[in-house]
């Protein structure tokens, strides 16, 4: 403990801990949420673009398209590893994520200059490379400033952002859809350079603003600092930011990790049925209803999504468990994914959609959770942890885009999907199974079971402070 914390009571630390995480969230909750809103509705608008007539216009047919939405992810996946490896070499994260969302918001907006299907996918490639900084980014940098008992609502909190964003992209598409002509231009076209401009735009200013580690961040005084650092330190065995480790043995030490292929495998799987909101407004759309209609009726979907996220990782977090609200949120999914193969009423198939957003995603919030928790130590280790679990287990979204063909009901998607979740639920208790046996040796204090724990990154600062792999 700093010495400037070793003359408070239990009381004033705990007032003080409670005062500083209401600072925390006054200025890191806000930023993150407001950057991943843009971060999703500048990777979401083509879907809602296509409703306006892209595909017309640029003379794409349903597979090109197709590939046109998942190429994206041919530069998202695979630069999420050495980006989230940087991030923990460089002092000001912050102004990192910032300023990668100042140039994905100018990316964006050039697609509205786009005159061919090969212009679209260059520039698909190109946002997916930018955007890869964000999301691993994000999850990595809160863990940095939470505990393991405060992250899982901080988390929720990145998801109902998520869905903020696609249920008022939706709404904000409709809006912008009104200037189709304006100036020659066509509401697609508008569509990119207004949501583009406001990205560049709020991104700037949110540079200024954004903390960095709790070590150094300038919005706390020398005493928060303190406090701050040694949150995270007392839980975990080592203070954010200052571990000096090699980043390519903390790369193989991730990848040589039983928990951590697990964990990909999962979030494969988790991905692939969150394919669902890259055709979210096509769903919908088969519905029978226009357009403009089909994207204002994507909003109640995502709007209860993000009620059902808080309150999930809310009760998470109060019983400290994971494994048994997944299961219950893949056994919803799974129901879901019938109604629209097994009925064409408009009713029963919109409420499974008003069901599947949260049913099919809401898993992942705790997938991240599970990551940065059991994951700890190394810091560089956690961090290509969170970006391996990302990017291999989302080259779900570039497969899963081919899917969604023959509506309206969709048999191929709705089908592999529930596959899907079915090899999540079984690699999900597989992966329970491994971490009890885990917390077995080390409930027997027997140095040569520990041994075998530390080998999977366990530290000896862990052991001594009791550490287990808690939530399972």
């Amino acid at each position: 403990m700093p010495e400037s914390l070793r003359e408070l009571s239990a009381e004033e630390l705990a007032r003080l801990n409670k005062k500083l995480v209401r600072k925390m969230d006054l200025v890191i909750l806000p930023i993150i949420g407001i950057l991943y809103i843009l971060n999703y509705i500048d990777r979401q608008n083509l879907s809602a673009a296509k409703l306006q007539g892209i595909t017309d216009d640029l003379h794409m047919t349903t597979q090109q398209f197709a590939t046109a939405i998942s190429i994206l992810f041919v530069g998202y996946l695979p630069f999420q590893i050495p980006s989230n490896l940087l991030i923990t070499r460089i002092p000001r994260p912050g102004m990192y994520i910032c300023t990668a969302t100042v140039i994905w918001g100018g990316i964006s907006g050039a697609t509205a200059a786009v005159q061919s299907y090969d212009q679209l996918l260059a520039v698909r490639v190109i946002l997916g490379i930018v955007e890869a900084v964000f999301f691993p980014g994000a999850v990595y940098f809160l863990s940095t400033w939470y505990t393991k008992g405060e992250l899982g609502k901080r988390l929720a909190g990145l998801y109902i952002a998520q869905q903020v964003g696609n249920a008022f992209g939706g709404l904000f598409a409709a809006a912008i859809f009104q200037l189709d002509g304006a100036h020659g231009i066509a509401g697609w076209r508008w569509l990119f350079i207004v949501e583009g401009c406001a990205t560049v735009g709020i991104g700037s200013i949110c540079v200024f603003f954004m903390p960095e580690y709790p070590h150094n961040a300038r919005m706390l005084n020398k005493f928060e600092r303190d406090l701050a650092v040694w949150r995270i330190e007392s839980e975990a065995g080592a203070a954010e930011g200052t571990e000096n480790e090699r980043v390519l043995k903390s790369f193989m030490q991730a990848l040589s990790d039983p928990k951590l292929l697990m964990l990909i495998f999962c979030n494969m799987m988790s991905q692939a049925q969150g394919s669902i909101a890259n055709y979210f407004p096509t769903l919908v759309k088969s519905l029978g209803y226009t357009g403009t209609v089909s994207l204002l009726l994507t909003a109640p979907p995502y709007i209860l999504a993000g009620f059902v996220y808080y309150g999930l990782t809310f009760y998470s977090d109060r019983k400290n468990t994971v494994y048994p609200i997944i299961m219950c949120c893949i056994a919803i999914a799974s129901t879901m994914y019938i109604i629209p193969m097994a009925t064409t009423n408009v009713g029963a198939r919109y409420f499974s959609m008003m069901v599947l957003p949260f049913s099919s995603v809401g898993p992942q919030i705790l997938l991240y959770k599970t990551i940065n928790l059991h994951l700890a130590r190394p810091t560089a280790k956690r961090a290509a942890a969170s970006a391996l679990v990302n990017c291999i287990g989302g080259t779900a979204n570039i497969w899963a885009s081919y899917l969604y063909y023959a509506p309206p009901q969709f048999f191929a998607a709705m089908g592999t999907l529930m596959g899907c979740a079915f090899l999540f639920a079984c690699t999900l208790t597989l992966y329970r199974w491994f971490v009890l046996r885990e917390n077995r040796r080390l409930d027997s204090k027997d140095p040569a079971e520990i041994a075998k724990v530390m080998r999977g990154g366990v530290t000896q600062e862990m052991v001594d402070l009791g550490w287990r792999y808690e939530m399972y």
